[in-house]
C-alpha cells in the first residue's frame, strides 16, 4: 500500500465512535434554563416546531473549528429517534423558505452569515396554524445563531436581511419576535430552543407562557439525538452555563472597546490598498464576564450585594443551570492549611430522576477600596459527580491552592499579592448563589518575590508587559462611574515613537554569539524519544543538522513539519480541528463534534479528555499527528465571532477543560497546538488589514484572565505546543515577545515544546526576530524566506537550532513514527507540481485574506476617520 493511501476502515470505525461521543457531549452540556410547572419532559408524540431555525440549524461554527456537515442528526431525525414527530406540514413550511447561509472557505474567513430568514407572521396561513393545533397543543420554538472566524458579531442588523436598525445579532429579530407571540397566544406548552453558543438576550422568557428553554449550543453531528433525549426526559440535563447571560447585552464593560480601532496618523501603502495600524483598549481590566456582573452591584464597604440591581441587569448567572431531579450539595468535610484548602462536599439526589450534578468552588478575597483589583467572587474549583441515582449519595473533593487565590499588583509590588484578611471559601450553585460557605484568615500579606516564589512557578513571575499598559483609562471598582466607559472607542492619534515601533522590522543580531558545531553522531531523531528536553544527547543530534535542514524545517510549516534525511525524522501531517478533523489545504474532514462552548458546558473535565483521545485517534487514522487546537481564549465579550471556538468567560473553567482534552489528544499520540497565544479574543477585520492590532492591557487582567488557561495547560498537562496570535502586545507582534514566548512560558511556566505562528502575515510578521525571541515554526503554505541574518550568522544559526530542538522535542513524543511519513506529503507535492497559475492564484489569496462578503459588511467595517 502507498504511504499516502489511508484506510478508510480505521477512518470510519474512528468516526462512528467521535459520533457517540458527540452524542454524550451534547448530552451533558445542554443547559436547561426554565422548567415552569415542570413542562418538561415531554411525552411520546406528536409536536409542533416552529422557528427557521429548525430546519436550519447551526451545527458548528465556521473556519478552522467548522467541520463536515453533510451527514449529521437534523433536529426532525433527533426528535423522531426519541419518539417524537415533528408536524409536517411546517417541515414543509420551512424547508419551502430555506435559504442556503453564505459559504466560507479558507480565502475569505469574514465571520457568520447575520442575515435572517425568519417568515413573517403573515406567510403561515390559516389554515396551516389550524392545522398545528390540531396535531398538538405543545409547540417547540427554535432560534438560532452563527458566526465564525474573521468577524465578530453585528451590533446593528440594519444592512442584513431580516433585520433592524439598533437591534444587534444577540437579540430577536422583529420576525422572530412575532412568531414567537404568534405561537404563545395558539399552543398550551411553548419550548424555547436556543441553537446559539453565543449568548443572546432573553428577556422573552421570562413570559409565562414561555414553558419551558434549553440552550443546547451547537451540537455538531449527532447532537440532536440528545437534544431529543433530554426533552423527553430519557436524558436529564446537567449542563451549566459558561457565561453570564445580561438582560442587555451591550452592559459588558468591554463593549465599546470591541473593535480594531484606527491610529489616524498611521497611514500607509500596502498593494494598492491603504490602511491605517490600529489598537484595541482592554480598558474593563480584569472585570470580565461575572467578574464584572458579581462585583458591579456590591457595596464595597459593606460586601453586601445589592440584589434588586442585580437581578435587574443579570438574568442568567455564570454556572447556572436546572435539573429533572433535585440535588442537595453539602460540606462534609473543611481541611484548610496553609498551602492547601479541601472541601469534601457530599452529594445527594433527593428527587426521582437519575441525573448528574456539577459541583463548583468560589472565593471571596478580602478586598480595599483603591487597592489592588479583584472581583467579588472567583471560580476556584469544579468537579461533575457520576450519575446519582435517586437517593443515592457522593462524595467529591475541591481542592483550592492558597497561593492561587493572590492577586497580581503590577504597580507596586508588581509581583503576586496573597493581602493579610478574610478569605470566604465558597460551596455555590452558580457564581451568584451560595449554599454553604467557610472562613479562610490570611494573617499577613505574602508577597511572592524572590524571596517567596509562588510553588507552581519554575521562575519568580515579575512585570513583563509594562510596555503594554499603553495610556488607557481602566475600570476600577473603587469608583465605577468614573472608570466604566461609556462611549465607543474613536480613532486616535498616534505618537512618533509608537509609530516608529509599529513600523518596525528590525532584526537585531547579537554579534558576540558563537559559532554552532556541525557533526554526524549517528543519531536518529528516534533515539529521543522519552528523553529530557534538557538531556545532553540533543545536543549531540542538533549538531547532525545542517543549516538547510533547520531552514527547510522552520519555515515550511504549513500543515505539516518536512521529513530530515539527516536525523531520520519522517514527515508529518497536521490539522485544525477544535470540532474534529479539519485540513483546510487537503480537504480532510473527520466527525464534527459539538463545539467548544458545548464542552465547556459539560462541567466533566473526564469527558474532555475522552474527546481529546477521540480526536487524536481520528486524527492518527489519517495519517495525521499535528492539532492545531483547542482554542481557549476567552469570551470578552458576547459579541466575539469565534466565542464558539473558544471555552467560556472563565479561565479557569476553560484552562481545565482545555488542558484535559489536550492531555487525551497527548495521551493517544497526537501533539497539540493550543491557540491563540495571547490576548486574541476577537476577530474584527482581522483578515483586512495586514498590520496586527496594537493590544492594550494590565498585566494584572493578562496574567489573572487571559493566560490563565494557557499556565494551567502548561503547568498541570505539560502540552508541547502553543500557536501564537495575530495580535501585538503593546507595539510588538507576540512573536517577537521575549518577554512572552522566552519569560513567561518558558522560564516561568516551563513549557517545554514548539511555537508555531498563526497562519503567516508577511507584512508585520518578522519571523527572523521572532526565531530569536521563542518563536519556532512558522504556519504558512509554502515555505518562507529567512534572511541572511538568520542564514549567514552565528546569531542567526544559533536561533535556527534552539527552534529546531523545540520542533523536534515536539514531534519525536508523539505518534510520528506509527504513521511516519518519509518525504513531503503529497498534497504538498500536487500543490508544487499543479498548475502554477492555480499556485500562484493561491498563494496570492492566502497571502491577501482581503475580501469582504457583501457591500453590508463593508458599510459596517468601514472606518469612521
Amino acid at each position: 500500500m502507498s504511504r499516502y493511501q489511508i484506510d478508510e476502515t480505521k477512518v470510519d470505525k474512528a468516526r462512528e465512535k467521535g459520533k457517540k461521543l458527540t452524542e454524550q457531549m451534547e448530552e451533558e452540556g445542554i443547559v436547561m434554563l426554565e422548567n415552569k410547572q415542570e413542562a418538561l419532559p415531554l411525552e411520546q408524540g406528536r409536536v409542533n416546531v416552529f422557528g427557521y431555525g429548525s430546519s436550519a440549524p447551526v451545527y458548528g461554527g465556521s473556519g478552522s473549528g467548522g467541520g463536515k456537515e453533510l451527514d449529521n442528526v437534523t433536529l426532525e431525525q433527533g426528535l423522531k429517534h426519541a419518539g417524537l414527530k415533528a408536524n409536517p406540514d411546517l417541515v414543509k413550511f420551512y424547508k419551502d423558505r430555506y435559504v442556503p447561509r453564505e459559504k466560507v472557505n479558507i480565502h475569505k474567513l469574514v465571520g457568520g452569515d447575520f442575515n435572517s430568514h425568519e417568515p413573517k407572521t403573515s406567510d403561515y396561513s390559516q389554515k396551516l396554524m389550524n392545522q398545528a393545533k390540531q396535531y398538538s397543543n405543545t409547540a417547540l420554538v427554535v432560534f438560532s445563531r452563527n458566526s465564525g472566524e474573521g468577524a465578530d458579531i453585528t451590533t446593528d442588523m440594519k444592512n442584513y436581511t431580516g433585520g433592524s436598525k439598533g437591534k444587534h445579532y444577540l437579540e430577536l429579530t422583529n420576525n422572530e419576535e412575532a412568531m414567537l407571540d404568534m405561537v404563545k397566544q395558539n399552543f398550551q406548552k411553548v419550548v424555547v430552543v436556543l441553537n446559539s453558543s453565543y449568548p443572546m438576550e432573553l428577556g422573552f422568557l421570562k413570559d409565562d407562557k414561555v414553558s419551558a428553554a434549553l440552550w443546547i449550543g451547537n451540537p455538531g453531528s449527532t447532537g440532536f439525538d440528545a437534544v431529543g433525549k433530554v426533552l423527553t426526559g430519557d436524558a436529564n440535563p446537567s449542563g451549566r452555563l459558561v457565561d453570564t447571560y445580561a438582560y442587555d447585552a451591550t452592559s459588558a464593560p468591554s463593549y465599546f472597546n470591541i473593535g480594531e480601532f484606527p491610529y489616524k496618523n498611521s497611514t500607509f501603502k500596502d498593494g494598492d490598498n491603504t490602511w491605517h495600524y490600529k489598537y484595541i483598549d482592554y480598558a474593563e481590566g480584569i472585570y470580565v464576564g461575572y467578574r464584572y456582573y458579581e462585583t458591579r452591584y456590591v457595596n464595597n464597604q459593606t460586601g453586601k450585594m445589592d440584589e434588586a440591581a442585580y437581578r435587574k441587569a443579570v438574568q442568567y448567572p455564570f454556572g447556572y443551570g436546572l435539573s429533572y431531579t433535585k440535588f442537595k450539595q453539602e460540606i462534609s468535610e473543611y481541611k484548610a492549611g496553609k498551602k492547601t484548602i479541601k472541601m469534601r462536599v457530599k452529594v445527594t439526589n433527593e428527587g426521582t430522576k437519575s441525573g448528574k450534578d456539577v459541583v463548583q468552588a468560589y472565593y471571596t478575597p478580602t478586598y480595599t477600596i483603591g487597592g489592588i483589583e479583584k472581583s467579588h467572587v472567583v471560580l476556584a474549583d469544579f468537579t461533575k459527580t457520576k450519575n446519582l441515582k435517586p437517593g443515592e449519595s457522593e462524595q467529591v473533593t475541591l481542592k483550592v491552592n492558597v497561593e492561587d487565590m493572590a492577586s497580581y499588583d503590577d504597580t507596586e509590588a508588581k509581583a503576586y499579592v496573597l493581602e493579610k484578611g478574610n478569605y470566604d471559601i465558597k460551596l455555590m450553585n452558580n457564581a451568584h448563589d451560595v449554599i454553604e460557605q467557610k472562613n479562610y484568615q490570611v494573617p499577613e500579606t505574602l508577597v511572592y518575590d524572590q524571596k517567596n516564589k509562588r510553588k507552581s512557578d519554575q521562575k519568580v513571575a515579575k512585570n513583563e508587559f509594562d510596555d503594554a499598559r499603553g495610556d488607557v483609562k481602566y475600570v476600577s471598582r473603587a469608583n465605577w462611574d468614573k472608570t466604566l466607559p461609556k462611549e465607543m472607542a474613536k480613532p486616535k492619534k498616534a505618537p512618533e515613537k509608537m509609530l516608529r515601533e509599529l513600523k518596525s522590522f528590525a532584526v537585531k543580531p547579537d554579534k558576540h554569539a558563537k559559532p554552532i558545531k556541525f557533526k554526524d553522531h549517528g543519531l536518529s531523531l528516534y533515539d529521543m524519544k522519552g528523553l529530557t528536553y534538557e538531556d545532553p544527547k540533543w545536543d549531540k543530534l542538533l549538531e547532525q543538522l545542517s543549516v538547510k535542514d533547520m531552514k527547510n524545517l522552520i519555515s515550511f510549516g504549513g500543515f505539516q513539519t518536512v521529513a530530515v534525511n539527516s536525523i531520520k525524522k519522517p514527515a508529518t501531517i497536521e490539522s485544525d480541528g477544535p470540532a474534529g478533523i479539519n485540513q483546510l489545504v487537503s480537504g480532510a474532514q473527520g466527525n464534527q463534534y459539538a463545539s467548544e462552548v458545548v464542552m465547556a458546558s459539560t462541567w466533566n473535565q473526564k469527558l474532555a479528555e475522552q474527546v481529546g483521545k477521540s480526536l487524536a485517534v481520528e486524527a492518527k487514522a489519517s495519517n495525521i499527528t499535528g492539532l492545531y487546537l483547542p482554542g481557549v481564549n476567552i469570551h470578552r465579550s458576547p459579541f466575539g465571532g469565534r466565542n464558539f471556538e473558544y471555552y467560556s468567560e472563565d479561565p479557569l473553567l476553560s484552562g481545565n477543560i482545555g488542558k484535559q482534552l489536550a492531555v487525551g489528544a497527548q495521551k493517544k499520540g497526537s501533539y497539540t497546538f493550543m491557540k491563540h497565544f495571547a490576548m486574541y479574543d476577537e476577530e474584527t477585520k482581522r483578515y483586512e488589514f495586514p498590520t496586527g492590532a496594537a493590544t492594550w492591557s494590565t498585566e494584572q487582567s493578562m496574567r489573572e484572565v487571559y493566560l490563565k488557561p494557557f499556565e494551567i495547560a502548561v503547568k498541570q498537562g505539560h502540552i508541547t505546543g502553543i500557536m501564537s496570535s495575530y495580535n501585538r502586545l503593546g507595539t510588538k507582534w507576540v512573536g517577537v515577545s521575549k518577554n512572552l514566548l522566552q519569560s513567561v512560558l518558558r522560564d516561568e511556566w516551563g513549557f517545554r515544546g514548539t511555537v508555531i505562528t498563526d497562519y503567516y502575515k508577511p507584512q508585520y510578521m518578522n519571523i527572523d526576530e521572532a526565531l530569536a525571541m521563542g518563536n519556532d515554526l512558522v504556519l504558512y503554505i509554502l515555505p518562507i524566506k529567512l534572511q541572511k541574518e538568520t542564514l549567514e550568522t552565528d546569531w542567526g544559526q544559533q536561533n535556527m537550532r534552539k527552534a529546531s530542538h523545540n520542533i523536534l522535542y515536539t514531534v519525536v513524543n508523539s505518534h510520528a513514527y506509527d504513521v511516519a511519513e518519509k518525504h513531503i506529503p503529497m498534497w504538498v507535492i500536487l500543490y508544487m507540481l499543479g498548475d502554477l497559475v492555480i499556485l500562484g492564484f493561491t498563494g496570492y489569496m492566502m497571502y491577501r485574506l482581503t475580501d469582504s462578503k457583501k457591500i453590508q459588511r463593508k458599510k459596517e467595517a468601514k472606518l469612521k476617520l
